[in-house]
Parts: C-alpha cells; sequence; structure tokens
C-alpha cells in the first residue's frame, strides 16, 4: 500500500505533477497549471518557471510551456503507451460524466503497474489523480487484470527470487487471479489505499490485454449493488476505446 510521505512538500508535489504532466501531454500554459493544481496563478508560473530553469521545461513561442531536454526523449516517443493515452482520455471523461467518480488507464512494465492516464471527478472527496505513478501491479486493478493474462510458467518467473516486504503471497494471488479471469473483470478493494474501491476491466488490443481502465471511488460510496452496473458502462466505453485504437 503506497502512502505519502509523513511531511510531505507541497511545492515539490506539485512540481512533479507538472513534470509528469508535460512528459504525458507534451503542452501546458499557466492557467492549464493552476486548474489543474487548484493554486493561483502566480504559484503555477514560479512552478514552471524552475522546471524551465532544471531544463524540465521550456516556454516557446506561445507562451507555453513544452517538455525540456530533461523530459522531451520519452514526451515526443510515439510509443503504443503514447497513442493509447490519446485514445483513452475522451473516453476516459466521459465515464467520469458518467460514474461520478475519477477514473484511470493503467498498464503494466513487469510486475509493476504504471498509471499512465487520470480522469479526476470533481466531487469534495475523491481519488486524487495518480498519473505517472507506479505500484506493484498486484495490488493494483489493472494490474490485476494485466497479470491475470500471463501462464503458470510466466507468473512464477515474473516474481521468482522477489524478497521484497510488499512481494505477494504467490497462492494467494494464483487463486485471485483465476476469479479475474472467470469474471472478466477485477474489483480492488483496499489494496493500493485504504478507504479506496476500484472497479476495472482490460483494453484489448489484437486479442492481448494491454492496459487496464478502472474506476476509483472511496469505500464509503460503493455499493456491491452497483457492480455490475459499473462493469457494463466500463466494458462499453472500453469497446469504444478498442475501437479507436483499431484505426490508429
Amino acid at each position: 500500500m503506497k502512502k505519502p510521505p509523513a511531511y510531505a512538500v507541497a511545492s515539490v508535489d506539485h512540481a512533479l505533477r507538472l513534470a509528469t504532466i508535460l512528459q504525458l501531454e507534451g503542452s501546458l500554459s499557466v492557467a492549464d497549471a493552476a486548474q489543474r493544481l487548484g493554486v493561483a496563478r502566480s504559484t503555477a508560473h514560479r512552478l514552471l518557471a524552475m522546471l524551465v530553469y532544471r531544463d524540465f521545461a521550456v516556454q516557446d513561442d506561445t507562451k507555453r510551456y513544452r517538455p525540456g531536454p530533461v523530459l522531451e526523449l520519452a514526451a515526443h516517443s510515439h510509443s503504443m503507451v503514447s497513442r493509447l493515452r490519446q485514445a483513452a482520455l475522451p473516453h476516459l471523461f466521459r465515464l467520469v460524466d458518467t460514474l461520478g467518480e475519477s477514473v484511470n488507464l493503467t498498464v503494466r512494465t513487469g510486475n509493476t503497474a504504471r498509471f499512465v492516464a487520470c480522469a479526476e471527478c470533481r466531487q469534495p472527496l475523491r481519488v486524487g489523480s495518480r498519473e505517472g505513478m507506479v505500484f506493484p501491479a498486484h495490488r493494483t486493478t489493472a494490474g490485476l487484470l494485466l497479470l491475470a493474462e500471463l501462464g503458470d510458467m510466466e507468473l512464477e518467473a515474473l516474481y521468482a527470487g522477489d524478497r521484497k516486504p510488499e512481494a505477494p503471497a504467490m497462492d494467494e494471488l494464483r487463486r485471485e487471479l483465476a476469479k479475474v479471469r472467470r469474471n472478466g473483470f477485477a474489483v480492488n478493494q483496499g489494496r493500493s489505499e485504504r478507504g479506496v474501491v476500484a472497479v476495472g476491466v482490460p483494453v484489448r488490443s489484437g486479442g492481448a490485454a494491454i492496459a487496464g481502465v478502472s474506476v476509483s471511488m472511496p469505500s464509503m460510496r460503493y455499493d456491491r449493488r452497483r457492480l455490475r452496473p459499473i462493469v457494463a458502462t466500463l466494458t462499453s466505453a472500453v469497446a469504444s476505446l478498442e475501437e479507436d485504437l483499431r484505426r490508429l
């Protein structure tokens, strides 16, 4: 379970979030930055100026900020993840409008899962953006969906020799993944963050699961009777996303 540091430094967190947004989205204005962080424009301007100073950002002729030399290679990559993120964002925002909760797009790399896009809801009590964050795959909804695609030998090889405290108990993980395969969706109750429930379905390309789309909410708003309607809504949105991916 990932916890924020006991003495979090808000300015550092804001700067890192802006660097992540630039890396993933490629362009940002001062007004955009202020709105995304929920800070004054003067604060956003100072944060962006520091990113420019440290070569994480550059300012173009239109006064927008773009990835600097430190981020440029990743930001301008035309990888599958970049195309997937671009195609997914409109669907994520529509899901937020429909479900009223924050929605994520997550991919797996080895035994970790990275949140590559987030559409945050506007409810006062909500699950905040995890965009750019990395968690152990078995602790996340999409991670479980993507691990469920692996055969027994692949799963064993993935975790062979992993002695970290957060390493999964393999028998328990196999049972959980078998349940995910049967259901076609995953439910995560407090695995990555206490008090948060997430429900997700896989995104497929060429028959293989390449990502997961999940909706996250405070556990106090989760009602098990809504599970099937939530899964149906996610499945419909993902089918539209997969159709868009086929056109890329």
